[in-house]
């Protein structure tokens, strides 16, 4: 059983994000769980990657002394699996924004969905969707398009070591993607539609791995809560 000192010393605990929780979230839970049961004030607690609200799977969080790893950890390669859905594009290539356009989708073949993930493979140049939480000017991009401000987005260069197409069933075409940090996979789904002459938004995503760590290694929030001892009151 960890004590109070183990969490201090550092933990790595692997944490399987449910839906429509933040990152932020889920740091801030497991922080309150570790207060609460050892009756400390202060520990720190982050985590290695944010994952949005609207994806599930593998977060990496750092306790204690291995909060100064999360740098080593939020650079290794990941691994996220999801559903493409073609034919419709939303602001902000995923289901947090209503559609925008819709596309035919008619022309689409199997074969042309399998050969399109040819032209992402390797070192490429993709632009982060305008709804999300990179800066500019101080400002998070987010920001910018819930104001309806236009601003201008540059690309950078990211790695997709694998892109696999998993099963198609049009719209939607479920995916499993090896990915370097920075990689938006929204913004893949979105140029992915874009190859196939047509529109795509991102419609499903859990992250499974994070360099060597496995989401088949992680806990809910609830078996982590579980784990913990409840220190016993002395009179």
């Amino acid at each position: 059983m960890l004590t109070e000192q183990d969490y201090r010393d550092g933990q790595i605990i692997l944490i399987d994000k449910p839906l429509q929780w933040t990152s932020f979230q889920v740091v801030n839970k497991l922080r309150w769980l570790i207060r609460k049961n050892f009756r400390i004030k202060k520990i720190k607690v982050g985590h290695a990657g944010t994952l949005d609200p609207l994806a599930s799977g593998l977060l990496v969080i750092c306790t204690g002394k291995f909060t100064k790893r999360i740098p080593e950890f939020q650079g290794q390669i990941k691994e996220y699996t999801g559903t493409i859905t073609l034919g419709a594009t939303t602001p902000s290539y995923d289901l947090e924004t209503e559609i925008d356009q819709t596309f035919p989708i008619d022309h689409i073949s199997e074969q042309n969905i399998k050969e399109a993930t040819s032209q992402f493979i390797g070192e490429i140049e993709q632009y982060p969707p305008v709804f999300s939480a990179l800066k500019k000017d101080g400002k998070r991009l987010y920001e910018y398009a819930r104001e309806g401000e236009k601003v201008e987005i540059k690309a950078r260069k990211i790695t997709i070591n694998q892109f696999e197409i998993t099963r198609i069933a049009l719209p939607e075409v479920d995916f499993r993607v090896v990915c370097s940090k920075g990689t938006y996979i929204r913004s893949l789904a979105h140029d992915f539609g874009k190859t196939l002459q047509s529109g795509g938004h991102l419609t499903a995503l859990r992250r499974t791995k994070i360099g060597a760590f496995s989401v088949e290694n992680a806990v809910t929030i609830t078996s982590f809560e579980k784990q913990l001892p409840t220190k016993i009151e002395t009179t």
